[in-house]
Formats: C-alpha cells, sequence, structure tokens
C-alpha cells in the first residue's frame, strides 16, 4: 500500500461510522489481494506474501471484533475462516490459485456492508477528531486535504 492509499484510508477511518469502517477493511483487504497478484505477475513474491499477510491481519480483525450474541456473526466466520484458508494456501503454495474464491466472498460481502453502511445513521465512531476538509487550493489543479479543528482559537502566527 502506497503512503498516499494509507494517508486517504486513515482521513476516512477518522470520519467513519461503525459500518463504514467494515466498509473501509473489505477495501483495504480486496486492495491488499489485487496488490498481491500483481506482486505475483512480477516475480515478487516476497512482496506476494507480505500484501497478503498485511490483508489477513485486517481479516483477523474482523474475525475478532464479530458479536455472537447474533446468529449471523457464526455464518460471518465461516466465511472468514474460508477466505484465512485461502489465503494461507495461496502464500504457502505461492499460487494465487485460490484467492479467486476468497476474493468473490469478500466482493460480496463488501457490497453488502456498503449497502448497510449508507443507512447507518450513527455518526462518527472517533469523536474527539480534527474535522477534514478537502478543498482545491494554491496547487494548479491539485486536491489538498486541510485539518481544520474550528474550537481552536490559537491557529496561525502569534505576534
Amino acid at each position: 500500500m502506497t503512503k498516499d492509499q494509507i494517508q486517504a484510508y486513515t482521513a476516512r477511518v477518522t470520519q467513519a461510522s461503525r459500518t463504514e469502517l467494515i466498509v473501509i477493511i473489505y477495501e483495504i483487504i480486496l486492495e491488499d489481494i489485487k496488490t498481491a497478484r500483481l506482486c505475483y505477475k512480477n516475480n515478487d513474491i516476497e512482496g506476494y506474501a507480505k500484501e497478503l499477510k498485511h490483508g489477513q491481519r485486517f481479516l483477523n480483525e474482523l474475525m475478532g471484533t464479530l458479536n455472537y450474541t447474533y446468529i449471523l456473526s457464526y455464518d460471518l466466520m465461516s466465511l472468514y475462516l474460508f477466505v484465512n484458508k485461502a489465503i494461507i494456501t495461496a502464500i504457502y503454495k505461492k499460487s494465487p490459485e485460490k484467492l479467486d474464491e476468497a476474493e468473490t466472498i469478500l466482493e460480496k460481502l463488501y457490497s453488502s456492508f456498503k449497502e448497510v453502511s449508507k443507512q447507518d445513521n450513527s455518526g462518527s465512531v472517533m469523536q474527539n477528531t480534527q474535522q477534514l476538509y478537502a478543498g482545491l487550493t494554491y496547487g494548479k489543479g491539485v486536491l489538498n486535504e486541510t485539518f481544520i479543528d474550528p474550537q481552536q482559537q490559537n491557529r496561525g502566527f502569534m505576534a
């Protein structure tokens, strides 16, 4: 993952609701699988394994945060275990063949949670963060992000 991608995900996480956080995690896992495939095509087996292990850490986060008071959590755990097994197989066999099935499952779950997140009006999980505003500034056609805290009165230069 590039620094720009990490920065974009970080900005999104600070403003995300609970379901949007899950959507972001799915996006990261899918991006890691995509990058791993690219590494494999370029014969970068080390990068291939690194990207898959990174995605696996996020998958483990999804597994660890399931709430088993809901029956759906058991079904999700079964799917996550299947995807995890496919990733492990892909790493140790050094072949992306098993990733197709895993990617299909993750894409379906991603689209489902994305629809649910549109209906989630719970607000941002992180309460004490700076407000993020994005807009075109002095750069020529460049989008710059600026963090502004309206509560902070001491911004700028002090004489």
